[in-house]
């Protein structure tokens, strides 16, 4: 009997709780980085390529329960369970401002512009903050149907995106005026929402279902039945012909997007799968668990056999990079020992 062959991915660890959201950055002049926020309240940054370990972000004093890049990597910005949402200097890991709220931060992304950065949580309100005038009050949309769980920007700044932690369905609102002008009805409430590279599709992943819809026009163009409750889902970036989708049994399943029909099922985490992030590419993809691990899985042909001996951290060796090293990449990033802990209290999970 042929051995059955199965993907490996580069295992990158180093935070201690369950990794609950993760964001890729577009190509930059230095490559690509990936940002992942924890539950062990400090988001992190690696190389989006091989997964080598930055820098940590440290000032939360709780959960961190989103994160994201802006264009070109300089910034990162990170909502926690602090009721706050920090930006910080992605070169150095300073922290440049703390954005107060009055609850829970549950999602937060930049503008395509940079000059805005967009949050949501418990509080049921949008705010808009313009990173110009980072002491200035925000806007605020405060008619959110329920407590706040994605957020994104579409049509070039023009709308907003958001879906809710008790109910289903996506909300676009104009900017402008504030207002829904259109809810995308679904079953489940929607626990992942991702507008695709080239503005064409939203992705989302409700219940046990992954959704496609027209970014521009509104309607559903694809809906697929995925076999156990997928909390992730995201689509391939540079040719739109393939997604990937995870949730509570662990595995992250590789699908084609006309069809619906699987093509590959990795296995490899020991925990539910949080969240899934294509590379700005489309070559690799990052899955982020319960179990407190990113892996990081290449779309090439590559293969192992199941039965081989398998590296902790993949085919490319050791994630862990000495501080000496990073200092040499990235002068002056504040950085601690990989996974330390520091002893900080973390609020309570929501």
């Amino acid at each position: 009997m042929d051995k059955k062959k199965v993907a490996v991915p580069l295992v990158c660890h180093g935070h201690s709780r369950p990794v609950v959201d993760l964001f890729y950055s577009p190509l930059t002049p230095d490559g690509f980085f990936l940002i992942s926020a924890s539950k062990d309240s400090s988001p992190m940054l690696r190389n989006g390529e091989t997964g080598d370990w930055v820098g940590t972000f440290e000032g939360h004093k709780g959960a961190v329960w989103s994160c994201c890049l802006d264009t070109n990597a300089l910034r990162a910005a990170s909502g926690s369970a602090d009721f706050s949402v920090k930006l910080w200097d992605a070169l150095t890991g300073d922290e440049l401002h703390s954005f107060e709220h009055k609850h829970i931060v549950r999602a937060c992304t930049f503008s395509e512009d940079t000059h805005l950065l967009l949050t949501g949580g418990v509080e049921k309100i949008l705010r808009i903050f313009d990173l110009n005038r980072p002491d200035a009050p925000p806007r605020e949309v405060d008619n959110s149907p329920g407590s706040i769980r994605t957020v994104a920007w579409l049509h070039s700044d023009q709308t907003i995106l958001s879906s809710c932690t008790e109910i289903g369905g996506v909300r676009l609102w104009d900017v402008r005026s504030g207002k829904i002008v259109q809810t995308l009805e679904t079953n489940s409430p929607v626990t992942s929402a991702e507008v695709s590279r080239d503005g064409r599709y939203i992705t989302t992943a409700d219940g046990s279902t992954v959704k496609f819809w027209d970014a521009n026009h509104f309607g559903l163009v694809k809906s697929y039945d995925m076999p156990c409750n997928v909390e992730s889902a995201s689509l391939e970036p540079k040719f739109g012909n393939k997604f990937v989708a995870g949730g509570e049994d662990m595995w992250i399943r590789v699908f084609d997007f006309h069809t619906g029909e699987q093509t590959g099922c990795n296995k490899g985490h020991h925990g539910p799968v949080h969240c899934l992030r294509f590379s700005p590419e489309g070559e690799s993809y990052a899955s982020g668990s319960e179990d407190g691990t990113i892996r990081i899985w290449q779309m090439g042909p590559a293969s192992h056999d199941e039965n081989d001996s398998v590296p902790g951290n993949g085919t490319t060796g050791k994630v862990k990079v000495s501080a000496d090293d990073i200092a040499r990449k990235i002068e002056g990033f504040h950085i601690t020992g990989e996974g330390e802990t520091t002893g900080k209290e973390i609020a309570t999970d929501a």
